[in-house]
């Protein structure tokens, strides 16, 4: 099993471009499903939870090429199996995705209940109801959710709690239901965002993408497009807690600043310098850490997808960080592996309160989770000495290539076996 080995105590400095966005590129590739005609997508992340998408869809008959780095036709002229197998939805959560297209393309859909997660529930209970209100016959059997609609009905859907992937599958149902359908309460995530540009290129008819109130008018088909995936907002912002933590300078291009406005507030509170372009952002820092408070919830307020790395910078500031997690319910197994490389971190509930220390030290961490990994990341580079990041997999789902970005930063970090 592949480690990281990191010598930390340097500054990152230097230039580096964004990847796509793994949260966008999981939902448009099912959106694949919804067409007989090709869809070209370009800045695809080369990530492991992109080629389990990407196998999934070839097990049901989709034809995929990849063509220049970055660029995948998909071809789903012919769908010969609509289903999910528990296999593939256990190592990925996002397969359930494939729910709502294949519903709407093939008028029947069996996918396997994604079971457990690290970080905590996350129940699928919301795009169940949503595909039931859309006039979908439903049943649990085995684990599985098997789905049956001659064709879906346009209707009124109001959330009971925000869903990124509820409001992902219902929106790609519907551009195929009979009739209009209205998302109250929903998602407006900029992944979302960016699946709604691609629906509307493939001749969707969606209004309100990015606000709580998404109106879909459903056509008989869809056709073939080109879309670029969107930067990844959450690559962006552990690049720049990583730069800001170490006190260096670094220009981060291809990316999207309006997309992580509050971790950019943030990154200033703590010290940082922050300057934004239209495709670009620098982040510099010279002066002390500062001590901030975070709590996490849906966009536009602060990511939780975030919570760990700013963790990691908090480590280090002057006085106490107070850190509340609003979203998942177990999402702080990284506070331990913080604490063996010399934080002092104590948990109440569901808050993290940071007391910042005058160094780190290296030593061996284990990492729980995709942004844990991240966090021990930031404060692998951080700390004195050497820390080797174990079961580091959970990196490789979410993070295209991290140590060759580090490197040329000027990082010293290697991946070891």
């Amino acid at each position: 099993m592949d480690k990281l080995l990191i010598e930390g105590g340097r500054p990152l400095a230097g230039e580096l471009r964004v990847s796509g966005a793994k949260n966008a590129a999981l939902p448009i590739l099912c959106a694949a499903l919804l067409s007989p005609e090709p869809l070209t997508l370009t800045n695809v992340p080369r990530l492991n939870d992109v080629r389990t998408m990407q196998t999934l869809l070839a097990q049901m008959g989709v034809r995929l090429d990849a063509g220049t780095r970055g660029t995948v036709a998909l071809d789903a002229r012919s769908i010969d199996w609509p289903l999910a197998p528990y296999e593939l939805v256990k190592t990925m959560r996002a397969s359930i995705l494939a729910l709502g297209p294949l519903l709407a393309r093939c008028g029947e859909a069996r996918v396997s209940l994604p079971g457990g997660c690290a970080i905590g529930l996350r129940p699928v209970d919301q795009h169940v109801k949503g595909l039931q209100a859309m006039g979908a016959e439903i049943d649990l059997e085995h684990g599985y959710i098997n789905a049956r609609a001659t064709r879906l009905k346009g209707t009124r859907f109001g959330f009971d709690l925000v869903t990124v992937t509820g409001t992902e599958n219902l929106l790609m149902a519907a551009t195929l239901a009979d009739g209009t359908t209205v998302l109250e309460n929903a998602a407006r995530e900029p992944e979302v965002v960016d699946l709604a540009r691609c629906l509307t290129a493939m001749g969707a008819r969606i209004d309100g993408a990015g606000t709580d109130r998404i109106t879909i008018d459903g056509v008989a088909a869809l056709h073939g497009a080109t879309h670029a995936i969107m930067p990844d907002r959450i690559e962006t912002g552990t690049f720049l807690a990583a730069v800001a933590a170490t006190g260096g300078d670094a220009l981060l291009t291809g990316t999207q600043a309006g997309t992580l406005d509050a971790v950019l507030d943030k990154l200033r509170e703590a010290g940082a310098t922050v300057d934004e372009a239209p495709a670009s952002i620098r982040i510099r820092r010279r002066g002390a850490l500062a001590a901030i408070h975070i709590r996490t919830a849906p966009y536009p307020a602060f990511p939780t997808d975030m919570q760990a790395q700013m963790m990691a910078l908090a480590t280090r500031a002057h006085g106490t960080t107070v850190i509340t997690e609003t979203i998942f319910e177990n999402r702080m197994m990284h506070v331990q592996e913080l604490v063996r490389l010399g934080a002092v971190i104590d948990v109440e509930g569901n808050a993290a309160i940071v007391k910042g220390v005058a160094k780190l030290t290296g030593a061996t961490v284990m990492a729980t989770d995709l942004r844990a990994s991240a966090c021990l990341v930031i404060a692998g580079l951080m700390a004195e000495g050497e820390t080797t990041i174990d079961r580091i997999y959970h990196l490789d789902r979410g993070y295209e290539e991290i140590e060759e970005k580090l490197s040329a930063l000027g990082a010293r970090i290697r991946r070891i076996q």
